[in-house]
């Protein structure tokens, strides 16, 4: 077997019904006979072992045996009676979930190998294991005071704050500043619009008057999000006449980083197995092309959530399941994610039909879980979290929240036709769902995990199932659509999906395709 075999590997590995470390796919490509050595490891391998790590293949090849064991290709073309690593044949009498890999044909591009040793990957934001709220009073008092002095922080170059106590003390017709959150916003019979900001002394009212340029901004505010004022007290000091509003933001000149050779990722969600409506033909194609050579710079996939479709998240979704028990969804998806090709560096969050917790943030899968889910050996961490591939700093967030966004913001601001202008709306608020109490489920954490504290270079979320992109303030938003029909449910509630797409970005220049598998 030649060595552009890793992804070959991985499919003959899965075909004897194990998993690998991606290392000792590695180690085993890089043997002088990956064939012969992948024999010697299945051979040596214990019969109760699921996954062949690096370890394990060290050992082989340091046993290095001078006669070829049965079962394999010897250098001089002698086979025995089992299948050669491109066959990738079952010898597993069960029906598979999957579609069943058929052998690779000439000039697929199937197997060629990928450098792996340039890669890098990070991961920062993850609550996975630190969730520390108890639902107490004092949880969300500390989860709002560490939102405010993120936000804040990002806010106290451009006004010169002075706190909410300190204002309702000053004389009437003074100049003020305030930064705080978003406590209230209401019209006056006049048609002007008071804002109640609270900071962490107190509460103030600001006054918006309806002919002022920045009164459009008002119709984008949300409950408890972050802004600054400035303006000129009343004669009573009472109330604050506000000139200018202003947003934490992405800086309009903030410059993105890239990656400093040409690779690409594949961003994509809402997988939903276990639907009636889950598009495996259209997976089947997808995961068929990533091993072409067309694809052949594709060397991570990340994915913002829901898997698989869950159970009882809306009413009577019994009636529309594929698979019934949530534990045998998650054994198809990892089915179906065994035929990606076996080398791809995969990052995975969970979404609102996973089986985590609905409020956010939403730790990661347990054990049991991220051990059904262990082909290719993924990445999984918390909604949302940081990733970083090759110094580009990529945000995941399932997009719970834009529901939330649509709803409540006018629709040239925010719209399911375009859900990357309320994608632009959340960058600009520096926060992934601001808004407490509403439809979005937010926990009362120690630290609020939902800031934005980095501008990303790339925000991927999905959740809506439509597919849109585009660039705010140099920042890559893309919502990367999902791989389920139309159910019944989204008929009733006149949601049209975008259904079969794939999203594919250079790391290099931050250029995006769209890639149809429908």
């Amino acid at each position: 077997m030649p060595l552009e075999t890793p992804a070959r590997i991985v499919r003959a590995l899965v075909s004897r019904g194990y998993n690998a470390e991606r290392e000792a796919v590695t180690l085993i490509a890089s043997a002088d006979d990956p064939g012969v050595t992948l024999a010697r490891v299945v051979e040596s391998t214990p019969d109760d072992a699921l996954r062949i790590t690096a370890d394990h293949v060290r050992e082989v090849l340091a046993s290095a045996p001078a006669t070829d064991p049965p079962g394999t290709e010897s250098e001089s073309g002698t086979t025995s009676d089992d299948p050669p690593v491109s066959a990738a044949t079952s010898t597993d009498n069960k029906e598979p979930v999957g579609k069943p890999t058929p052998p690779e044909a000439k000039g697929s591009g199937r197997g060629r190998s990928r450098d792996t040793s340039r890669r890098s990957l990070e991961i920062a934001n993850d609550m996975t294991g630190q969730s520390t709220g108890t639902g107490e009073y004092d949880d969300f008092v500390k989860v709002f005071r560490d939102r405010y002095e993120k936000l804040s922080k990002m806010l106290r170059g451009r006004v010169n704050h002075r706190p909410a106590k300190a204002i309702s003390n000053m004389s009437g017709g003074q100049d003020a500043e305030l930064i705080g959150l978003v406590d209230d916003v209401r019209s006056t019979k006049s048609g002007h619009w008071i804002i109640d900001l609270e900071d962490t002394t107190g509460t103030f009212p600001c006054l918006v008057m309806k002919d002022k340029d920045i009164a459009s901004y008002v119709d984008e505010l949300l409950l408890d999000e972050c802004i600054a004022v400035s303006g000129t007290l009343s004669g009573d000091a009472g109330i604050l006449f506000v000139d200018d509003m202003y947003f934490p933001d992405v800086p309009r000149n903030h410059r993105t980083n890239t990656a400093d050779r040409h690779v690409q990722a594949a961003l994509i969600s809402d997988v939903h197995v276990g639907s009636q409506e889950f598009m495996a033909d259209a997976w089947h194609s997808f995961a068929d092309w990533l091993h072409t050579e067309e694809a052949e710079h594709i060397e991570y996939l990340l994915i913002a959530g829901d898997m698989v479709e869950g159970v009882g998240v809306y009413p009577n979704q019994d009636e529309e399941l594929d698979v019934i028990d949530i534990y045998d969804q998650y054994d198809a998806f990892s089915e179906y994610l065994k035929e990606v090709p076996g080398d791809l560096d995969i990052v995975m969050i969970p979404g609102n039909h996973d089986a985590v917790r609905l409020a956010e943030p939403q730790p990661g899968f347990d054990d049991e879980l991220r051990d059904i889910m262990s082909a290719h050996d993924p990445m999984i961490t918390s909604n949302p979290s940081m990733v970083t591939l090759e110094g580009v700093n990529i945000l995941m967030y399932h997009g719970v929240s834009l529901d939330e966004v649509i709803a409540e913001l006018p629709s040239d601001k925010a719209s399911y036709d375009e859900p990357h202008k309320a994608m632009y709306q959340l960058l600009k608020k520096r926060h992934v769902a601001p808004q407490f109490g509403g439809h979005t489920r937010l926990a009362p954490e120690e630290l609020d995990y939902l800031v934005m504290e980095q501008v990303p270079d790339i925000f991927h979320t999905g959740h809506v199932h439509k597919l849109g992109w585009g660039k705010y303030h140099n920042v890559l938003a893309v919502n990367s659509g999902c791989w389920q029909a139309q159910t019944d449910f989204q008929k009733s509630v006149n949601i049209d999906p975008d259904s079969g797409y794939a999203p594919i970005v250079d790391l290099d220049t931050l250029d995006m395709t769209v890639r149809k598998f429908s």
